[in-house]
């Protein structure tokens, strides 16, 4: 079965498929901004203390530390 292209349909079809999606994102339940990044916000600051790339990986524990150094003289 070849794959359908948009381009290639007709552009009554394009503006039904294009309809049909404006209406799916009416129907979609929004919050502000403000609350959704204050919410954001509290999540990283509770979790940072446990986050690797903010607290770093104690050395014993670092499986990408090396494990020993060469020397060439």
């Amino acid at each position: 079965m070849p794959a359908l292209h948009i381009e290639d349909l007709p552009e009554k079809e394009k503006l039904k498929m294009e309809v049909e999606k404006l209406r799916k994102e009416a129907k979609l339940q929004r919050q502000q901004v403000s609350k959704c990044s204050e919410e954001i916000k509290n999540y990283i600051e509770e979790r940072s203390g446990e986050d690797p790339l903010v607290k770093g990986i104690p050395e014993d524990k670092n499986p990408f530390k090396e494990k020993g150094s060469c020397v060439i003289s």
